[in-house]
């Protein structure tokens, strides 16, 4: 079983429990989390939901990207059926967590990255985000030829200044004090203090679950600061390249820094997906001034699109499958991606009226 659910103490638990594959998502993990949290919503037995990992490997490694290529590979035109469902459902899912009534905490030990990020990142009035010193998070998906979806769109460009353009056209990998500061969680708890984290909360009851998880969490402030915040120290010059209008502008300002930091993000970007960074530049845009359902239809859309276009695959291939490391991208230079190209992206898959994702609110 690839979910464990469970109750105890009005606790609602949510365990991911797919282990070799680092807890990457199904289709039937993400219903199974989606009829959950649906039962428990209205449930006046259940206080509130605590989602994490069955296994100390990672909270979820994103979406089951074999899945992706041999679904889609499976028909002439690289499309599917369950392929469509699983980004319907995915992302209807990642609605009902941001808008969840009841407190959704989610234990981010290990690994978190793109499909893990959306089952994580919910509004601030009902969600705390719990990150340990093994927590690793990344929006990577530019590596495989995808643009930051799950919500990305939203909480990348809210996030202070730059960072989540930064973060989103390099996929670059942070840590628990980059996560806290980029506003990507919220407290900071040991990853050997997380079953007496459990015992506190199954051995009390809390008027107030939130705060009753700060108050846990003070004795280790002094641990995570101490960490220093990679973000935080670069973040004027993340401000500075990443504020440019265009991906070229961005890795020719890059290209004139000589710093270490500078020199490792242009270095990430030269191995990513040329038009698929301009892509994710123009999504974040775009998302700034976006509801979170708008961000989802519009993702939905882009999705569509990314699948139907090929350049998914081609990553995939590259790093999941033949593991080559050496996607044929198209186009292979950002000199050939055309604003065309960027806006096709953009364009309805769907009239508004027919969009999977048109009754999110």
């Amino acid at each position: 079983m690839s979910i464990d659910v469970f109750i105890n103490n009005r606790i609602g638990f949510i365990n991911l429990n797919r282990p070799k594959a680092l807890n990457s998502l199904s289709l039937d993990m993400i219903r199974v989390i989606t009829q959950t949290l649906l039962l428990w919503k209205d449930d006046t037995g259940i206080s509130c939901v605590i989602i994490q990992s069955a296994n100390e490997k990672g909270f979820c490694a994103g979406g089951d990207i074999r899945f992706f290529y041999t679904t889609g590979q499976a028909s002439p035109q690289q499309g599917s059926a369950l392929l469509e469902d699983f980004f319907t459902e995915e992302y209807a899912l990642n609605y009902l967590i941001h808008h969840y009534p009841k407190p959704y905490i989610a234990v981010m030990n290990g690994v978190v990255m793109g499909g893990g990020m959306g089952l994580a990142q919910g509004n601030a009035a009902s969600c705390i985000r719990i990150v340990t010193e093994r927590t690793r998070m990344a929006m990577p998906e530019v590596n495989i030829g995808i643009f930051p979806d799950v919500g990305g769109s939203y909480f990348l460009s809210h996030m202070p200044g730059k960072i989540g353009t930064y973060l989103g056209i390099t996929g670059d990998t942070i840590g628990a004090a980059d996560a806290l500061y980029a506003d990507l969680a919220d407290v900071f708890i040991p990853s050997v203090e997380l079953p007496a984290l459990k015992e506190f909360l199954l051995s009390n009851t809390f008027d107030d679950i939130h705060a009753a998880i700060r108050e846990f969490a003070v004795p280790f402030t002094a641990q995570i600061e101490s960490v220093e915040s990679t973000l935080l120290v670069e973040r004027d010059t993340i401000d500075r390249h990443f504020s440019f209008t265009s991906v070229s502008d961005i890795m020719n300002s890059l290209e004139h820094d000589s710093s270490l930091f500078a020199r490792n993000a242009l270095a990430l970007m030269r191995t990513r997906s040329p038009l698929m960074m301009c892509v994710t530049l123009e999504q974040i845009r775009r998302g700034a001034s976006m509801t979170i359902a708008d961000c989802l239809r519009m993702e939905r859309s882009m999705i569509r699109h990314c699948f139907e276009r090929g350049e998914a695959f081609e990553g995939i291939r590259a790093v999941v499958i033949d593991k080559d490391n050496t996607p044929k991208w198209m186009p292979a230079s950002l000199d050939d991606v055309t604003p065309e190209m960027v806006s096709e992206f953009f364009a309805p898959a769907w009239p508004a009226y027919a969009h999977p994702l048109r009754d999110l609110d």
